[in-house]
């Protein structure tokens, strides 16, 4: 098959925790018996960067559509198993050394982008510049990184002299969750050949090189990002569609065989099922889950629909540059006033959604402790609120009055929110009636269709309602949410107990001790209310399999049914 299966001991959930290597037949080329030659996915938003490594990119959106031509490692299966990638590696990446922590990647010898040019080291050193948030490395105010936790890290790479790469991270630095580190994604050769020569020796000309293929669409000539995956990108436009067609110099050992694959955005759980039920389009994996949508398409006895539990969760995350919001005091009581039981009861009536009470681990996760509970935020709890407001010197909560802070003046702020997904908005809509009793008008302002990733960046909300999507890897997600230096940190939270916390986590080999140091760092930031986790979003897949066969539920995955689309054939 394309990838070799490893299943990860203390990471597997629902599967072995022994080694697992699974073999698979190839796809071998062949026609779907129906001779129909495209397959057409939806997406279910917009995205706003053809970067992922930025903070406008930093996006799940445009990740799913990107994934068809994307270089990366690897990738988590439907079990949790995290597979490496063989059209990019001969082996699974080693740990050679771990002090310094080094790591060894043993190329393809045939890896190539799609135009046919060898992966070479310097794409390692593309990715790590892009990375590091370092000013030696590129203009920050360019790069814009959306995390920094690998990069930051590194001390060097190097090709050895049996043309193995070796990456050799900071003394002192360990990381539970080294096979996962995604070391290629732009080629560095696509930048040299726009103009960016100078981008390993020159930070301005790296960060140029960075915002170009940021804003370069990829093309049918190749132009912008490309990559190493099984299709290759022969039109292309932001936020709406990718056209794809067979990457004849794939080197994955499964041979992607639909001569034709577009993704395009489709807004909204309701019009992808009109379109699937049209036959529009062959299948999707809608950003909002629908009971009454699911039941419309599960009518048909033509279509396929899953449901299971996925890896992206829901939250209200606080700006804390905000005037009022800058408050501690008035965050827990913002948060203690939100009922999340409420919104997940009047969205999913019938599934049986419960509150989220950790924010790095799902409340069925070995690791699982819950934080939030104790804290009362998500409780509704109106009298508890009005309590913590009336002790720190405001008036009005309790007298069903406006709230006025010390200096009299009256608290008000906004929360954003998806202008067409209507689970964040009936979230966003209860959490205003809920702060109406404790004196706040809180003002709804719609987040417009593919902007959410420049809203968060440009930190321009008061409160915020939107969705991590995950993956069975937790020890970055501290860093990310949290740390002060966070590009994804968007609402600028700054807690320098948690910043020591945070460099913890990745301070072991060890995934049990990670994990202890992860739920130190949640213990620290839970009571500062920050981001308050709503609930673990469940999800469901769609697909048309009198058309198409192979897409699969995968909880795991950021890149969910597409993880495996080189393996989907056209019946």
């Amino acid at each position: 098959m394309a990838l070799t299966r490893r299943a990860l001991g203390g990471l597997t959930i629902g599967g072995s925790a022994a080694l697992t290597l699974a073999a698979c037949g190839g796809n071998e080329g062949e026609e779907g018996g129906s001779g129909k030659t495209e397959a057409i996915w939806a997406i279910s938003s917009a995205w706003a960067s053809w970067n992922e490594n930025t903070q406008a990119g930093n996006n799940s959106y445009g990740h799913q559509a990107m994934v068809p031509m994307a270089a990366g490692s690897g990738d988590f299966d439907a079990d949790a198993n995290f597979i490496y990638d063989d059209a990019l590696f001969a082996s699974e990446p080693e740990l050679v050394s771990e002090a310094p922590m080094q790591v060894k990647y043993v190329l393809n010898e045939n890896a190539q982008w799609s135009d046919g040019s060898p992966v070479r080291v310097e794409d390692f050193i593309f990715q790590w510049y892009s990375m590091s948030g370092k000013a030696e490395h590129a203009n920050q105010e360019k790069a814009l990184p959306a995390s920094i936790d690998w990069g930051s890290q590194i001390a060097s790479i190097e090709q050895a002299e049996d043309g193995s790469i070796v990456v050799t991270y900071v003394d002192g630095y360990s990381d539970p969750e080294w096979l996962f580190a995604s070391t290629v994604y732009l080629p560095s050769h696509v930048a040299e050949a726009n103009g960016f020569t100078a981008w390993a020796t020159d930070p301005e000309v790296m960060g140029d090189a960075i915002q170009y293929f940021e804003t370069t669409a990829p093309t049918a000539d190749g132009a912008g990002l490309i990559g190493t995956g099984p299709y290759k990108v022969v039109d292309a436009k932001l936020g709406e569609y990718i056209v794809y067609e067979i990457n004849e110099n794939y080197q994955g050992s499964v041979k992607p065989t639909i001569k034709k694959l577009t993704l395009r955005v489709i807004e909204g759980t309701e019009a992808i099922v009109t379109e699937m039920r049209q036959g529009t389009i062959d299948g999707a994996w809608p950003s909002e889950f629908s009971e009454e949508q699911n039941a419309l398409l599960a009518e048909d006895p033509n279509m396929g629909l899953e449901t299971y539990t996925g890896s992206i969760w829901i939250h209200f995350d606080s700006n804390v540059q905000n005037e009022f919001l800058a408050d501690v005091e008035l965050r827990k009581a913002v948060f203690t006033a939100i009922n999340c039981q409420d919104i997940c009861d009047k969205n999913y009536p019938e599934t049986g959604v419960e509150q989220k009470l950790n924010h790095f681990f799902a409340n069925d996760n070995k690791y699982f402790v819950d934080h939030i509970g104790p804290t009362g935020q998500g409780s509704g709890d109106i009298a508890a609120a009005q309590a913590i407001l009336t002790a720190a010197g405001y008036t009005g909560a309790a007298e069903g009055e406006t709230l006025t802070n010390a200096d009299g003046t009256a608290v008000t702020f906004n929360v954003r929110y998806g202008e067409t997904n209507p689970v964040r908005k009936l979230a966003a809509e209860l959490a205003q009636a809920q702060l109406a009793q404790i004196g706040i008008a809180l003002e709804l302002v719609a987040i417009p269709d593919g902007e959410l990733g420049n809203v968060l960046a440009e930190g321009d909300f008061d409160l915020v309602i939107f969705g991590w999507s995950g993956s069975a890897a937790f020890t970055v997600a501290p860093s990310q949410y949290f740390e002060s230096t966070s590009g994804s940190n968007y609402g600028k939270y700054n807690n320098p107990a948690a910043d020591e916390a945070i460099a913890k986590v990745r301070s072991t080999f060890d995934l049990d001790e990670a994990a202890q140091f992860a739920n130190d760092v949640d213990a620290l930031v839970a009571p500062d209310a920050y981001t308050l986790p709503v609930f673990d979003e469940p999800q469901a897949i769609y697909w048309n399999p009198q058309v198409i066969e192979g897409p699969l539920a995968n909880g795991y995955s950021q890149a969910g049914p597409l993880f495996n689309v080189r393996e989907w054939k056209l019946k």
